[in-house]
């Protein structure tokens, strides 16, 4: 297995962002279940609201801000490497549902980035099924963290819905 190597950015000032040593045991806990993944190099963006309005509407024609974008790399026919993607994380969005749904910031930023990496790995959750067998995905891995259920109704709101259909 090749070495965990996140590039952890940060384009704002703010408190509460997780440390190196968070986000690798988050995307290790991730890999972990993906034993056969050769690809363990991603780079981990915190923004501002600004920012991640821009890339959410450029990209995927939202014209607001969202919790966790994911960008896959796509390596051109014939060339392996071993980058995963990046995952762009808009914190005052974060913050705010973490807030809302009575979640420590901790745990909250702990399942962006599991979903986030998820769907560096190829999942989705367009359809029900798919987004029945991501959540039980993230459930285990956040588990196995000591977090949380983060779908548990006591964890839910109504904003679960628009979280599951922005990441």
């Amino acid at each position: 297995m090749s070495p965990l190597l996140i590039d952890r950015q940060v384009a704002l000032e703010a408190d509460g962002l997780p440390a190196q040593g968070e986000l690798e045991a988050w995307v290790a806990a991730v890999l972990a279940r993906h034993a056969d993944e050769p690809r363990h190099e991603l780079t981990i963006r915190f923004v501002d609201e600004a920012e991640g309005q821009t890339l959410n509407r450029d990209y995927r024609g939202r014209d607001r801000p969202t919790n966790v974008l994911s960008f896959p790399f796509e390596s051109p026919p014939g060339v392996e490497l071993p980058l995963l993607g990046d995952l762009v994380v808009c914190h005052s969005v974060v913050a705010r549902e973490a807030a809302e749904q009575d979640k420590s910031l901790r745990a909250h930023y702990a399942h962006m980035v599991v979903h986030g990496t998820l769907h560096l790995l190829g999942h989705d959750h367009l359809e029900d099924t798919e987004a029945e067998a991501m959540e039980a995905l993230e459930r285990e891995i956040l588990a196995s963290l000591g977090i949380a259920d983060p779908y548990a109704p006591s964890n839910r709101d109504s904003d679960t819905e628009d979280e599951r259909a922005d990441a």
